[in-house]
Protein backbone atom coordinates (compact mmCIF):
# COMPACT_ATOMS: atom_id res chain seq x y z
CA UNK A 1 0.00 0.00 0.00
CA UNK A 2 1.16 3.48 -1.17
CA UNK A 3 -0.16 7.21 0.34
CA UNK A 4 -0.30 9.60 -1.74
CA UNK A 5 -0.05 13.20 -1.05
CA UNK A 6 -3.14 15.51 -2.79
CA UNK A 7 -1.65 16.62 -5.76
CA UNK A 8 -0.82 13.19 -6.59
CA UNK A 9 -3.87 11.72 -6.47
CA UNK A 10 -5.42 14.69 -8.43
CA UNK A 11 -2.54 14.15 -10.66
CA UNK A 12 -3.75 10.63 -10.47
CA UNK A 13 -7.52 10.74 -11.19
CA UNK A 14 -6.82 13.38 -14.18
CA UNK A 15 -4.09 11.53 -15.96
CA UNK A 16 -1.30 14.13 -15.15
CA UNK A 17 1.13 11.96 -13.64
CA UNK A 18 4.73 11.53 -14.53
CA UNK A 19 5.83 8.55 -16.39
CA UNK A 20 7.90 7.12 -13.16
CA UNK A 21 4.47 8.07 -10.90
CA UNK A 22 2.46 5.98 -12.81
CA UNK A 23 4.40 3.38 -13.12
CA UNK A 24 4.63 3.37 -9.05
CA UNK A 25 0.97 3.67 -9.01
CA UNK A 26 0.11 0.75 -11.22
CA UNK A 27 2.54 -1.62 -9.28
CA UNK A 28 1.10 -1.10 -6.26
CA UNK A 29 -3.26 -0.30 -6.53
CA UNK A 30 -3.53 0.29 -3.07
CA UNK A 31 -3.68 3.62 -1.97
CA UNK A 32 -4.05 5.60 0.84
CA UNK A 33 -4.39 8.83 2.27
CA UNK A 34 -4.81 11.24 5.03
CA UNK A 35 -7.81 12.52 6.15
CA UNK A 36 -6.40 15.94 5.57
CA UNK A 37 -6.66 15.19 1.78
CA UNK A 38 -10.06 15.57 1.70
CA UNK A 39 -9.83 18.83 3.29
CA UNK A 40 -7.38 19.99 0.69
CA UNK A 41 -9.45 18.86 -2.19
CA UNK A 42 -12.60 20.50 -1.12
CA UNK A 43 -10.57 23.59 -0.13
CA UNK A 44 -8.73 23.69 -4.08
CA UNK A 45 -12.41 23.55 -4.90
CA UNK A 46 -14.30 25.78 -2.80
CA UNK A 47 -11.40 28.48 -4.23
CA UNK A 48 -11.97 27.47 -7.64
CA UNK A 49 -8.00 25.81 -7.82
CA UNK A 50 -9.49 22.54 -9.13
CA UNK A 51 -12.66 21.74 -11.00
CA UNK A 52 -14.53 18.94 -9.19
CA UNK A 53 -15.04 18.96 -4.85
CA UNK A 54 -15.82 15.58 -2.99
CA UNK A 55 -19.20 15.51 -3.98
CA UNK A 56 -18.42 15.00 -7.89
CA UNK A 57 -19.43 11.49 -8.57
CA UNK A 58 -16.24 10.62 -9.69
CA UNK A 59 -13.99 12.00 -6.99
CA UNK A 60 -16.48 10.10 -4.88
CA UNK A 61 -15.89 6.93 -6.66
CA UNK A 62 -12.41 7.44 -6.93
CA UNK A 63 -12.22 7.99 -3.02
CA UNK A 64 -14.38 5.52 -2.22
CA UNK A 65 -11.71 2.99 -3.39
CA UNK A 66 -8.89 4.22 -1.68
CA UNK A 67 -8.07 4.18 2.68
CA UNK A 68 -8.41 7.32 4.01
CA UNK A 69 -6.53 7.35 7.72
CA UNK A 70 -7.78 9.68 10.48
CA UNK A 71 -5.92 12.41 11.84
CA UNK A 72 -5.16 10.33 14.94
CA UNK A 73 -3.72 10.53 17.98
CA UNK A 74 -0.44 8.57 16.92
CA UNK A 75 -0.50 10.71 13.61
CA UNK A 76 -0.05 13.95 15.83
CA UNK A 77 2.48 12.39 17.61
CA UNK A 78 4.35 11.20 14.79
CA UNK A 79 4.92 15.38 14.02
CA UNK A 80 7.34 14.92 16.22
CA UNK A 81 9.72 12.78 14.26
CA UNK A 82 9.69 14.99 11.19
CA UNK A 83 13.08 16.53 10.01
CA UNK A 84 11.39 19.26 8.51
CA UNK A 85 8.79 21.78 8.28
CA UNK A 86 6.43 22.99 5.76
CA UNK A 87 2.80 23.72 5.72
CA UNK A 88 0.78 21.87 8.07
CA UNK A 89 -1.61 19.91 5.79
CA UNK A 90 1.96 18.54 4.00
CA UNK A 91 3.34 17.88 7.86
CA UNK A 92 0.13 15.49 8.72
CA UNK A 93 0.44 13.74 5.54
CA UNK A 94 4.22 13.21 5.71
CA UNK A 95 3.41 12.14 9.69
CA UNK A 96 0.31 9.56 8.48
CA UNK A 97 2.94 7.66 6.17
CA UNK A 98 5.34 7.60 8.51
CA UNK A 99 2.77 6.04 11.22
CA UNK A 100 1.72 3.60 9.23
CA UNK A 101 5.01 2.62 7.66
CA UNK A 102 4.02 3.78 3.87
CA UNK A 103 6.30 5.18 1.27
CA UNK A 104 4.60 8.50 0.66
CA UNK A 105 4.15 9.14 -3.22
CA UNK A 106 4.73 12.77 -3.45
CA UNK A 107 6.65 16.02 -5.77
CA UNK A 108 7.13 17.91 -2.37
CA UNK A 109 10.74 18.71 -2.44
CA UNK A 110 10.54 19.16 1.50
CA UNK A 111 9.00 16.10 2.35
CA UNK A 112 11.49 14.04 -0.85
CA UNK A 113 14.35 15.42 1.23
CA UNK A 114 13.13 13.93 4.28
CA UNK A 115 15.47 10.98 6.13
CA UNK A 116 12.47 9.66 7.70
CA UNK A 117 9.76 9.62 5.43
CA UNK A 118 9.95 7.26 2.72
CA UNK A 119 9.45 8.65 -0.50
CA UNK A 120 9.16 6.92 -3.90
Amino acid sequence: MLTLDTHILLYALSGRLTEKERLVLEADSEWSVSAIVLWEIEMLHQRKRIRHGLDHPAMAAALARIQVWPISREVCLGLRSLDFQSDPADEVIAATSLVHALALVTRDERIRGSRVVRCV
